[in-house]
Parts: structure tokens; C-alpha cells; sequence
């Protein structure tokens, strides 16, 4: 039998949409403070948040009337109409936290707009038709709390995790919110003690290193601007002295508010692509600003999503601005390869002493042209004359060699990889029909799009893929590939997260599968001409944006032993 729910119960109901979670509560109760124009905000949680989550700002204040509005369902001051939401350029708009508050904890609320008069309201589930009123003292500014979240539902508190994870979840709010208003300084109590203290910091990037980075760690930290037709947009990004081994310490923000834009993270990535070396990941924070009228914010209940009317020339424009960046200072400050901040601080020292910098160079850009030739070089002729004189190997892996005052100890790996890259990007790759075709499922409708899509730029690479029934057949690969087919078939899927960077990632990984490895001998005549090639590229990094050399000179040697 259908029945209609009782208003209180459906209310209870709807609210633990909005307020799932301790960490749902800071997210609103932030976005208020923030909206108030406030110059210090502060997060108080007791439990996890599940006992107390207040925020203390300094804000504009309410007053009685605002102040016995502002809990009831969809109660806003930021929109009148359907309409507004296309201008809206508020953090919080759709009126439903604090009447999603008050349904599923104690909401008590106390604000002043001057300082001298100051009112309080208390209302909980049970209560809503008789909210306590009452006059209070307190600086101007707003006080917002909920106490005992899920008290009076059962059901929902059991689902709640320990104080310890809740707090989690709500310090990393907390930190989001704190990333985008570098100009208001925020505070952290947690069960009586202060955690953080963020004072309030000029830009972006002193921000970002007061959350994420040690002190010392700012000098590597860049800050590049770029803009657009209704757009502009803010990019925080660390140098390869920062690289991660994931991607945890990369945020988009659109109009202030922390997204889910996974092809804005791809921009980050992209735009840096070649300087971080061996699967490593750059630090960072995308920060558009957006017309509201070019961005729909209002497809998700907590705000997590927002859709942009032509994201694509966002994108263009976060990548290029990074590429040009990264061009005009990584090639030119090489500082970081000797003094990685994880280095210790004497270790920095005798390398900063011994190493000397790079020549210039810029990373060549990807490519989807057609595309190069040999899998393997041979080196059996003479050197070609250029003063290097070959002087021995070192741990399986370095070739030694002279060249007029210095000693260059260059990684054989790196160095045979970059070469072949070069070559592969001269013309197309040479491929061998396969006896028996490698038959693969793909794992979703994505993959089937994206194999459909670049079937033929993928032909211009050596790989010719067949549609069989459900499932793909790979018929034909450059020659001389020697990798298992599982491996091939992850290899191929896995070009699809490289965008307009297809070609070159797939000719990056050619290369370094092909090229000589770690242990394997080369004789001295073959060392000799790949050290004399190697000295002839255009980059002095490997495709990944490892260091191909470092360079020891003889005045370098002579004062680390004491002999000037």
C-alpha cells in the first residue's frame, strides 16, 4: 500500500542527501563564512565532527530577520530565480544546508552585523515549528554549529566512520577551501587543539606550499597565468624537483570551487609532459575563473562537477601556457638536478660543487605525423673525430668518456632511447605481420571508442588493429617488439589517457623498450659512437626527461681534492 510520508520524515530523508557526512557540513558552512566576505574563518570539530562541527567567521553578519529565515528549506540571499543560477558567482546558492542542518543535528546559529547587537537561533529535528529566538552578545560576524549529527537517526550514525577518518574527510575540505582564498586566514581546533593555522598569504602559490609543502620546498613552486574568451585561469605548478610518484597533490578549481575535471588534470600533465621523469607526476592546482554565464555549476548536489560550454579551449589554454613555461625555465634552470630538496643537505652541496649545467635545449614537441624507422642502431664503425676519448664503464650502466677538459659519465640507457626517438620521428615505422593475430576484449565502451577512433594513426605506428566479432585482433606490430601480449594490449589501451600526445607516447615507450638496458655490455667501440651520437641530439634528456649526462670538469676535480 502507498502512503505519503510525514513532512518531518521526508525532510530527515532529503537532508541526508545534502549533509551525508561531518565533511558535508564544513563544505556549506565554509562556503557561508566565505560568502559573508569574511577575513578569518575558523573550523572547530569535536569527534570527527560528529559531536560539534562549527565555523566562526568575522563576516557581514545576519540579522533577527535574516537569522530566523535562513534555516528554513531553500532560504537564499544569492538568487531570486532559474535565471540567477546562470550569473551566480557564490560558493553557497541553493539554501538547503542549514535546513538540511537542522533536520539531522541541533543547528544553532549566532551572527551580528555590527558587533553590538547580536542574535541566536537554536532548532533541531522535533523542533522545527518552534525555533528558540533569543538576544546574544558576540563580535560581528557568524557562528554556525550542528551538534549530534544523526542522534536522532540511528539508521544513518551507524554508517558513519570512526571520529579519526571523519576528521580526515573534513581537514581536506577544510584545506580546499583554504587553497582557493589565499587572502582569509583560516584555523583548524580539533577536540580543543589547534591543528593548523594558515595566516593570510598574498597568492596562490604561498597557499599551496602552506597546505601541501615544506617551507623550503616554495623555491620550486611556479605560478603561470593564461586567459581565454570569459576566462582566465591561474596555474600552480612545481618543477621536477617536486615530481610525486601519484597524482594526489593535483586540484582543479573552477570559480573557486574544487572539482572533479579529469581533463583539466590531463592539461596539467600534458602541458609538462617530458620534465618528470620515470612515471613521476607533477604537484599543482588548476584555478579557472569563468564566466558564470559559460559554466553550469549546478549539476551536482555538493558542487563537485561543473560543465563548461567549450572546455576544450581551456584545456589549450592550461597545456600551452605550462609548455611555454616549462621551455623557457626548466631547459635554462637545471639547478634541480643536483639540489632536489630530498637530497640531503651535504650530499646537495658536493653535487652542486661537482655538477655543472646542461647545454640548452627544449623537449621536441609530440607529434602525430608520420613517424620513423629503425628499432635498433648498430655502432660498428669508426668514431667520427670530435675530441672524445673513451675512458671506461661504471656499474653496468655509464659510459665514460673524455671530451676536452670535462669527464661526462652518460647513462647508456637514456641516451641509446633518445636517439631512437629521434629516429622514429623521420618517417614510419617499419611493422611485421604477425602469424597468429593477439585477440583482446576491450574492457569498456570507451576503449571500443577510442580503438575505433584511432585505428589509423595507430596503422601510421606500426600497430594494425581488426575488429573480430566482440573482441579486437592485433595483426601486425613495429618490428623487433618483444613484449608479452598482455603487456602490448595494456600498452596500447593505455595511449588513450595521451590525447593530442598519442604518437609521442607510444614512440617514448618504443624507444625505451628498444633500447639498450641496464647490465648489457657494449664495447668499447660501440660505447664510444653512442657517447658521439648522444653529444649530437637536440635534447640532452631522455624522452621521459631523465638526464641523458652529468659533466665533472677538471678545475671541479681538482677542488674536490683539495688540489687549487
Amino acid at each position: 500500500m502507498i502512503r505519503i510520508l510525514p513532512p518531518e520524515e521526508a525532510r530527515k530523508i532529503a537532508a541526508g542527501e545534502v549533509i551525508d557526512r561531518p565533511a558535508a557540513l564544513v563544505r556549506e558552512f565554509l562556503d557561508n563564512a566565505i560568502d559573508s566576505n569574511a577575513g578569518a574563518i575558523e573550523l572547530i570539530l569535536e569527534e570527527g565532527g560528529i559531536r560539534l562541527t562549527e565555523v566562526v567567521d568575522d563576516g557581514c553578519g545576519m540579522g533577527r530577520e535574516d537569522l530566523e529565515l535562513c534555516w528554513h528549506t531553500h532560504a537564499t540571499s544569492k538568487i531570486r530565480s532559474m535565471d540567477d543560477l546562470k550569473n551566480t558567482a557564490t560558493l553557497g546558492f541553493r539554501g538547503e544546508a542549514l535546513a538540511a542542518a537542522a533536520a539531522v543535528s541541533r543547528l544553532e546559529i549566532c551572527s551580528s552585523r555590527d558587533g553590538r547587537e547580536a542574535w541566536k537561533i537554536s532548532v533541531g529535528p522535533g523542533e522545527r515549528n518552534a525555533p528558540v529566538l533569543e538576544q546574544s552578545r558576540r563580535r560581528q560576524g557568524t557562528s554556525v554549529r550542528s551538534l549530534g549529527l544523526y542522534d536522532t537517526i540511528p539508521a544513518r550514525k551507524r554508517f558513519l566512520k570512526r571520529p579519526g577518518s571523519e576528521a580526515a574527510s573534513c581537514r581536506q575540505i577544510f584545506n580546499e577551501k583554504a587553497m582557493a582564498f589565499p587572502g582569509i586566514s583560516f584555523r583548524l581546533t580539533q577536540d580543543g587543539v589547534l591543528k593548523t593555522f594558515l595566516p593570510a598569504v598574498a597568492s596562490l602559490k604561498e597557499r599551496f606550499c602552506q597546505i601541501h609543502l615544506q617551507e623550503r620546498e616554495g623555491a620550486f613552486l611556479h605560478e603561470i597565468a593564461a586567459s581565454g574568451a570569459g576566462f582566465s585561469v591561474s596555474v600552480v605548478a612545481g618543477g621536477p624537483e617536486l615530481s610525486r610518484a601519484d597524482r594526489r597533490l593535483q586540484f582543479v578549481f573552477a570559480n573557486n570551487r574544487r572539482i572533479q575535471e579529469f581533463a583539466l588534470l590531463q592539461a596539467l600533465e600534458y602541458g609538462l609532459e617530458g620534465w618528470f621523469p620515470n612515471g613521476t607526476h607533477p604537484a599543482g592546482a588548476v584555478f579557472v575563473t569563468i564566466d558564470p554565464a559559460l559554466a553550469d555549476f549546478n549539476i551536482h548536489p555538493a558542487k563537485r562537477e561543473a560543465r563548461f560550454l567549450d572546455p576544450g579551449a581551456i584545456h589549450h589554454a592550461v597545456s600551452s601556457a605550462l609548455r611555454d613555461f616549462s621551455r623557457v625555465k626548466f631547459h635554462r634552470d637545471t639547478s634541480w638536478l643536483p639540489a632536489s630538496p630530498h637530497r640531503p643537505a651535504s650530499q646537495r652541496l658536493a653535487m652542486e660543487a661537482l655538477l655543472s649545467d646542461p647545454p640548452d635545449f627544449a623537449p621536441l614537441p609530440g607529434r602525430a605525423t608520420a613517424f620513423a624507422a629503425e628499432q635498433a642502431v648498430q655502432y660498428e664503425a669508426e668514431a667520427p673525430p670530435g675530441g672524445v676519448r673513451y675512458v671506461g664503464r661504471l656499474f653496468g650502466l655509464f659510459i665514460l668518456v673524455e671530451k676536452g677538459e670535462e669527464l661526462f659519465v652518460i647513462d647508456q640507457h637514456a641516451a641509446h632511447e633518445r636517439i631512437l626517438y629521434e629516429r622514429f620521428t623521420r618517417g614510419p615505422v617499419p611493422r611485421q605481420e604477425l602469424l597468429v593475430a593477439i585477440p583482446f576484449n576491450a574492457e569498456s565502451s570507451s576503449d571500443d571508442a577510442f580503438l575505433e577512433e584511432k585505428r589509423e594513426e595507430l596503422e601510421k605506428l606500426g600497430i594494425a588493429l581488426r575488429r573480430g566479432g566482440d573482441e579486437w585482433l592485433i595483426e601486425a606490430l613495429p618490428s623487433g617488439w618483444k613484449v608479452s601480449d598482455r603487456d602490448t594490449v595494456a600498452e596500447i589501451l593505455g595511449l588513450k589517457t595521451a590525447g593530442t600526445n598519442l604518437a609521442d607516447r607510444w614512440l617514448t615507450a618504443l624507444s625505451c623498450r628498444a633500447a639498450v638496458k641496464d647490465g648489457d655490455f657494449l664495447d668499447e667501440k660501440t660505447a664510444l659512437a653512442l657517447a658521439q651520437e648522444a653529444f649530437s641530439l637536440p635534447a640532452c634528456r631522455c624522452p621521459h626527461g631523465r638526464p641523458i649526462w652529468f659533466r665533472i670538469g677538471r678545475e671541479d676535480l681538482l677542488r674536490a681534492v683539495k688540489r687549487t
